[in-house]
């Protein structure tokens, strides 16, 4: 779930450029929406946070299609649900995902944001990379994400994240197969949400 936070780092207001392509114009709309959501002081638990978590929420399902991110994840499980585990399943990993963001608006980093590059990738997907300038143990650090987008009706929508190279759906597929080869589908579920609880906290 690192990798999820990781990706809260690239929710940053950066202006619009004149020669950005389609994908990056998506990419820094997006984030300047969730940006300035994100940058609002409420305190903790008040009503005012509910409503902003609400707002970051819609913005998050209008531009990351997590659907698709799950359902690419657990490919190797996916015909073998029934079609009610398969709407448990996304239900739970946009709540968890949801959280993750909810948890971003109380974290404040020191960082910038680089856009680097626009391309399409062998499977017609239009990936926009990006480079995060941070700090670790005071030094600077630098880290790669990369959004891999996909047109979704008239609108471009992110189905993966790549942190350092190593994508969300990558991450998430080896997690979630192993858990359910060892404990089931009823036990990932019951690591999701217990993963999602801790968060809360």
């Amino acid at each position: 779930m690192k990798r999820l936070i990781i990706l809260l780092l690239t929710l940053v207001a950066v202006p619009a450029f004149a020669g950005d392509g389609p994908g990056t114009k998506a990419v820094r709309a997006n984030n300047d929406t969730i940006s300035a959501l994100l940058k609002t002081k409420v305190a903790a638990g008040s009503d005012e946070e509910k409503k902003l978590s609400t707002k970051i929420q819609a913005s998050v399902k209008d531009f990351i299609d997590i659907d698709e991110l799950g359902k690419r994840a657990m490919v190797d499980q996916w015909k073998k649900l029934t079609a009610a585990q398969q709407d448990e399943f996304l239900k739970t990993l946009r709540e968890l995902i949801d959280d993750n963001y909810i948890k971003g608006m109380r974290t404040n980093v020191d960082y910038s944001i680089d856009y680097t590059g626009e391309s399409t990738d062998k499977n017609g997907d239009l990936v926009v990379t990006t480079q995060i300038n941070t700090k670790r143990h005071n030094r600077p650090y630098k880290i790669e994400v990369d959004y891999v987008l996909k047109k979704v009706g008239d609108k471009l929508m992110a189905w993966d994240v790549k942190t350092d190279g190593v994508g969300l759906v990558e991450n998430y597929r080896t997690q979630f197969n192993k858990i359910v080869d060892k404990d089931g589908f009823t036990g990932l579920i019951a690591k999701m949400k217990k993963k999602q609880g801790a968060q809360g906290t």
